[in-house]
């Protein structure tokens, strides 16, 4: 546990203070080649694109009927099992990641370079990719990758509660259930066991009409978690659509919110 302690603090810290070397050693030589690479750096930092075209491969190989490859896509991107889900199941899975990495992918990470620049950014996406690699509850990394995944817990507090907010703001300009969005973030958002991914989730289910949560199998167990949303609009492949520009909507006021936040706080990224 020590170890894994000391790896959940060490890493992140390294990847700041490497990313501020860095840019400093960089904007020596050239104010130019310094903003170059801050964008650069910052850009690397979000995953809309690569959320997008992820959850786009698993959803057209249902459109061709393949299920057994969109299954097999579909385990790049989670971290349950898939070989024994059905077209519903594969639908909800996919909708759940895309929630959940908008905050872990997108609204987090520019959270962080909003208050802290580059290197705030780059230590959060190693914190996030620490615990991707070691949070889960298996024997193997129950307890050095405790630390890690409480480290994550805290870095995600605020951002994850952010989106929930951009999405209802985003279902509003887009025509969907807004006000549905509200609903089941007030009540279901508390009740997964996970205290961050419920908020962007319930969000996401309240704005689409569906209903997420439920049996989840994680190396071989069986974990059930409670419903989130209503089962007003099936999980089918038409979900898409609508998930894509919540997506997107979503990505852009947080852009615009991380700028803001910027100029507010008076902090130049790459400095």
């Amino acid at each position: 546990m020590v170890l894994g302690a000391v790896t959940a603090l060490l890493i992140p810290s390294a990847a700041a203070l490497t990313t501020w070397l860095t840019l400093k050693e960089i904007a020596k030589f050239s104010t130019w080649a310094g903003w170059a690479a801050t964008i650069c750096l910052a850009y690397t930092a979000l995953s809309v694109r690569s959320l997008d075209e992820a959850a786009r491969l698993v959803i057209d190989d249902l459109k061709r009927g393949d299920v057994v490859k969109a299954r097999a896509a579909l385990a790049m991107i989670v971290g349950r099992d898939t070989q024994a889900l059905d077209e519903p199941e594969i639908v909800r899975a996919a909708v759940e990641t895309v929630a959940e990495n908008t905050s872990d992918g997108i609204v987090a990470p520019l959270f962080f370079l909003a208050i802290g620049g580059v290197p705030a950014a780059m230590a959060y996406k190693a914190v996030n990719t620490l615990d991707s690699m070691f949070g889960y509850k298996n024997e193997r990394y129950l307890y050095f990758g405790r630390a890690s995944a409480r480290l994550d817990d805290v870095a995600n507090y605020l951002p994850a509660r952010i989106t929930a907010g951009l999405v209802v703001v985003s279902a509003l300009l887009l025509g969907l259930s807004w006000k549905k969005a509200v609903n089941v973030v007030r009540r279901d958002a508390r009740s997964q066991p996970s205290p961050n991914a419920g908020y962007p989730e319930a969000a996401y289910a309240g704005a689409l009409g569906v209903r997420l949560g439920g049996t989840n199998v994680y190396f071989g167990r069986v974990s059930h978690k409670p419903h989130l949303g209503d089962a007003e609009q099936a999980l089918t492949v038409g979900v898409y659509p609508k998930l894509r520009r919540l997506l997107y909507a979503t990505s852009t006021f947080a852009v615009a919110l991380a700028i803001t936040g910027i100029f507010i706080v008076g902090r130049i990224p790459c400095r």
